[in-house]
C-alpha cells in the first residue's frame, strides 16, 4: 500500500469523523424539536398596513405632529435575548408613516428608570461604542426578497449607524452611509427618537402598485445584561434573519428619484520627512519641510434606475482619517491583515464577498481614478469596479509564510462578479478578477453557490483558477516562477445552525501555484480539513448565567507533497452572564511543521470581558503556551497579556486604552519582550463634532546572543494623529488633522522621522 494512499484515506477518514460528529448532534437536534413541535411552533409573520402621513413632521424628537396620531403602530412583543421570545421587561413602540420624499420611523421607549438610560455622544459609525448605549432600530428589506436589507439605528441622542444587511453573506456591512435625519431625548417616561428617511438614498422597485417591504423594528436595553427586544418572533433553529421579519404593505405613490449625488473634495497636505541617510541621527539636522499639496477631487453616484447605481471618482482622496489599529510583526510568519476603511471601495462590499477571500481592496493603494457599478434586478446582481493604481503591492504567498514584493508602475485592477439568486434563498455566482501592468498580470475566475438545504442547514462552496505572470527580476530575486503559471483552489463548507448545536465541517485545497493579487490569500500550497461543533445552554430568568457553549474545533492540513504541516484539537468554553460579562477559554493541543521541524505544541488562551457600569467596559486577554520561535526555528513558551479598558466619561468623553505584554522564552533565556500600548481619547461636542488623539507606541526589546542572525537590541516607534473633525452628513466634512512618526533603535533615543499636516472639505450635492 503507498504512503500516498494511507495519507489521503487518514485525512478523508479525519473528515469524515467531523461529519459524523455534526451530523449526529443535528439528528439529536432535530429529534428533539420534533418531539416538541406542538409547543414551539413559530407564530405566523406578523402584517401590517401603512398609511401616508396626514400631515408635515418635523425631525426634533417631539412626536406632536398629527401624522403620528395616525401612523401605523408596531409593538416590539417580544425578547429575543437572553430570553427566547420572552415577554420583554420594559415597553416599546414603533411608529412607521411615510409623504412623497421620506418614510418617517420613530419609537417610543418606556423605561421604569430613565436615569440609567445609556446614552452618549459619539461619531456616527462608530458602532463598537454604540452598541453599548440603549437604542432602537429599524431593518428595511424593501424588495420583499429576503436578501438584503437596509439598517438604521439610532440612540437616545440621536446618534446614528447605519448598514446594509446581506443574507447570502451573513454579513452587516456598516460601511454604507445615507444621508438621514434624526433626533433623540430623554424623558421623564423613557425615551423617544424620531427618522426621516429620503426614498431617494433606498432602492426599491418602481411600481405604481402598492408595495409591500419586509420589516423589523428592534431595541437594546444593556443593563445587567444587554435584553434584544423585536416586533418579530426569532426561531432559534433557523440559520436566516430576514425570512422571519414582518411584512408591512401600502407604500405607493414614491419613487427613488434621480439619486444624484456628487460629493468634491479638496484636500491640501504637506509631509516633512527626515532622509533616510539621516537616520539614526548623527547631527541636529531635523525634518526637510516638504512641499504643499492640494488636490481637488470628485467622487459621483447615480442610481440611475432603482436597481442599478454608477460609482466614479477621479483624483479621489482616499487619506484615512482613522489610524489603523496596530499589530504586532514580530516572530509572523504570514502578512498580516488591516480591514478596509476607504468608503468607495466599503459602499456595496457586501457582494463581492466569497468563502475565499479573492477580492480585498487594500490591495489598491494609491489609485489616480475608480469606477463602480452595482446592479439588482430582480433574482440577479452584478457588481464591478475598475481603477488605475499608481503602486502595485504584491503578496508572495507559500506554505511556510508569505514575502512582499513592490513594482514601481501603474496597474490597473478590476473585479467582476454575477450572483443569481435560486430557490429560497440559495444563490451561485461568477467571480473574476485582473491585475494588468506591463509585463505582470494576475488573472482570476471562477463560480461559487451558497445552498441553503434547510432553515438550519447550508452548504458553501467555490472554485477559482489563476493564472500569473510576474517580471523576471521579481521572479528571480523571489524565488517565484519565470513565465507563466497558473494554479487552482477550491473550497467546500457544510454549517449547521440551530437553537442548541452549532458546527461546521470545510475542506479547503489551494494549489502552490495559486495566487490572488487583487485578494488577501498569504498562504497557499495546503489541503485543510477542519470541523467545528457548539453545544449551547441558556439560562432562565433566575439563572446566573444568560448563556454558555461547550465545543470542540479540529483542523489537519497537509502540503500538496502529503506532508503534514498543522495538526490542532481545541477545546473550548464560553459564558455570558452578570454585568454583561463574557468568559471564552480554549485550550489546543498543535503540531507545527516549520523549516523542516515538526514541533508539538500545547496552549492556553482566556478573554474575559466586563461591563459593570455603562460607562466602563473592561477586557482583558492572556495566551500561555508553546510556539514556535520563527527566526531561529526552535520550540518556544510565549506569554501574553493584553488588558484593554473603555471608559465613557459623561456623554461627552471617550477614553480607549489597551496594551499588550508578549513575551517569548526559549531555551537559554528570553528570545524577547514585545510591549505595544495604545491610546484613543475622544472629545464629542455634539453629533456632528469631535476632536480626537491617537497614540501607539510599540517597544521590542531582544536578547541579540539567542538568535542566529545579527538583531538590535531594542527597536521603539510612537505614532500620533490628532483630528478635528465636523460632519453635516456622512460626506459634507471638514478635517483637520496632524500625525507623525518617531523611531528609536539600541541606544538612539525616539527621534521623530516624519510628520504630516492635512486638511479636507467635501460635500455633498444631491438631485
Amino acid at each position: 500500500m503507498s504512503s500516498n494512499f494511507r495519507r489521503g484515506r487518514g485525512q478523508a477518514g479525519f473528515l469524515l469523523l467531523l461529519i459524523l460528529l455534526l451530523t449526529s448532534s443535528a439528528a439529536a437536534h432535530a429529534a428533539a424539536n420534533t418531539a416538541n413541535a406542538a409547543n414551539t411552533a413559530a407564530p405566523a409573520l406578523r402584517r401590517f398596513a401603512v398609511t401616508r402621513a396626514a400631515s408635515t413632521i418635523k425631525i426634533d424628537g417631539v412626536l406632536d405632529e398629527e401624522a403620528w396620531k395616525s401612523a401605523l403602530v408596531i409593538d416590539l412583543p417580544y425578547e429575543w435575548f437572553p430570553g427566547a421570545n420572552v415577554t420583554p421587561r420594559v415597553k416599546t413602540e414603533g411608529l412607521v408613516t411615510f409623504d412623497a420624499d421620506n418614510l418617517y420611523i420613530a419609537f417610543r421607549c418606556q423605561d421604569p428608570a430613565p436615569r440609567a438610560i445609556r446614552a452618549h455622544l459619539i461619531d456616527r459609525d462608530a458602532v463598537g461604542t454604540f452598541i453599548q448605549d440603549d437604542h432602537v432600530g429599524v431593518n428595511l428589506d424593501t424588495f420583499d426578497d429576503e436578501q438584503r436589507a437596509f439598517q438604521f439605528r439610532v440612540n437616545p441622542l440621536g446618534v446614528q449607524v447605519d448598514a446594509v444587511f446581506s443574507e447570502v453573506s451573513s454579513a452587516e456591512d456598516f460601511s454604507w452611509d445615507a444621508i438621514w435625519a434624526s433626533a433623540g431625548r430623554v424623558t421623564g417616561e423613557g425615551y423617544v427618537v424620531e427618522l426621516a428617511i429620503p426614498f431617494r438614498q433606498l432602492r426599491f422597485p418602481r411600481s405604481s402598485a402598492p408595495q409591500t417591504w419586509g420589516i423589523e423594528m428592534f431595541r437594546s436595553y444593556p443593563r445587567d445584561v444587554r435584553y434584544r427586544m423585536s416586533s418579530r418572533y426569532t426561531d432559534r433553529g433557523k440559520d436566516c434573519i430576514l425570512c422571519q421579519e414582518n411584512k408591512v404593505t401600502g407604500f405607493s405613490g414614491i419613487a427613488p428619484g434621480r439619486n444624484l449625488e456628487l460629493d468634491p473634495t479638496l484636500t491640501s497636505q504637506r509631509s516633512d520627512a527626515r532622509q533616510p541617510d539621516a537616520f539614526p541621527p548623527s547631527s541636529d539636522a531635523g525634518l526637510e519641510r516638504g512641499k504643499t499639496k492640494t488636490s481637488p477631487g470628485l467622487t459621483a453616484r447615480w442610481g440611475f434606475s432603482p436597481n442599478a447605481s454608477l460609482s466614479a471618482a477621479v483624483n479621489p482622496d482616499f487619506s484615512q482619517v482613522e489610524a489603523d489599529v496596530a499589530q504586532l510583526g514580530i516572530n509572523t510568519r504570514f502578512a498580516l491583515f488591516y480591514p478596509e476603511k476607504r468608503p468607495f471601495f466599503l459602499e456595496g462590499a457586501d457582494l463581492f464577498l466569497t468563502p475565499l477571500q479573492a477580492v480585498f481592496t487594500r490591495t489598491v493603494a494609491d489609485p489616480d481614478w475608480g469606477v463602480k457599478l452595482s446592479v439588482k434586478e430582480e433574482r440577479n446582481a452584478v457588481g464591478l469596479f475598475v481603477s488605475r493604481d499608481g503602486q502595485n503591492n504584491l503578496i508572495l504567498p507559500a506554505n511556510q509564510g508569505s514575502s512582499f514584493a513592490f513594482l514601481d508602475e501603474k496597474v490597473t485592477s478590476g473585479v467582476l462578479r454575477y450572483r443569481r439568486d435560486v430557490g429560497e434563498r440559495s444563490a451561485v455566482g461568477v467571480l473574476y478578477t485582473g491585475r494588468e501592468a506591463g509585463d505582470y498580470h494576475n488573472r482570476v475566475g471562477g463560480v461559487d453557490g451558497f445552498l441553503r438545504l434547510t432553515p438550519s442547514d447550508t452548504v458553501r462552496v467555490q472554485y477559482l483558477a489563476s493564472n500569473t505572470l510576474y517580471p523576471r527580476r521579481v521572479a528571480a530575486e523571489n524565488g517565484q516562477e519565470q513565465g507563466a503559471f497558473g494554479g487552482g483552489a477550491w473550497q467546500a463548507q457544510y454549517d449547521h445552525f440551530a437553537e442548541s448545536w452549532n458546527g461546521y465541517v470545510r475542506y479547503l485545497d489551494l494549489s502552490p501555484k495559486f495566487r490572488a493579487d487583487s485578494g488577501f490569500i498569504p498562504r497557499v500550497d495546503v489541503k485543510t480539513a477542519e470541523g467545528q461543533a457548539e453545544r449551547f445552554f441558556y439560562g432562565e430568568p433566575t439563572s446566573a448565567y444568560a448563556r454558555m457553549s461547550l465545543g470542540f474545533h479540529a483542523l489537519r492540513t497537509e502540503d500538496h507533497a502529503g506532508r503534514l504541516t498543522d495538526q490542532s484539537a481545541e477545546l473550548f468554553g464560553t459564558y455570558q452572564g452578570a454585568r454583561q460579562s463574557a468568559l471564552e477559554v480554549h485550550y489546543l493541543h498543535n503540531r507545527t511543521f516549520y523549516n523542516g521541524v515538526l514541533f508539538d505544541l500545547d496552549q492556553g488562551t482566556l478573554d474575559f470581558l466586563f461591563n459593570p457600569t455603562g460607562g466602563i467596559t473592561f477586557e482583558v486577554f492572556t495566551e500561555v503556551g508553546g510556539t514556535v520561535d520563527v527566526d531561529n526555528t526552535r520550540k518556544g513558551r510565549i506569554v501574553a497579556l493584553q488588558p484593554a479598558a473603555e471608559l465613557r466619561l459623561g456623554p461627552h468623553l471617550n477614553l480607549n486604552l489597551s496594551y499588550l505584554d508578549q513575551r517569548l522564552k526559549v531555551a537559554g533565556g528570553q528570545l524577547y519582550d514585545a510591549q505595544l500600548a495604545q491610546a484613543r481619547l475622544v472629545y464629542q461636542f455634539d453629533v456632528r463634532t469631535f476632536v480626537r488623539a491617537i497614540f501607539q507606541y510599540t517597544d521590542i526589546g531582544r536578547n541579540p546572543a539567542l538568535y542566529r542572525a545579527p538583531v538590535d537590541r531594542r527597536d521603539r516607534n510612537l505614532f500620533t494623529q490628532l483630528l478635528f473633525s465636523y460632519k453635516i452628513n456622512p460626506q459634507t466634512v471638514l478635517f483637520a488633522g496632524y500625525s507623525d512618526t518617531r523611531l528609536g533603535v539600541d541606544l538612539v533615543h525616539l527621534t521623530q522621522t516624519d510628520r504630516t499636516f492635512f486638511v479636507k472639505l467635501g460635500y455633498a450635492l444631491l438631485y
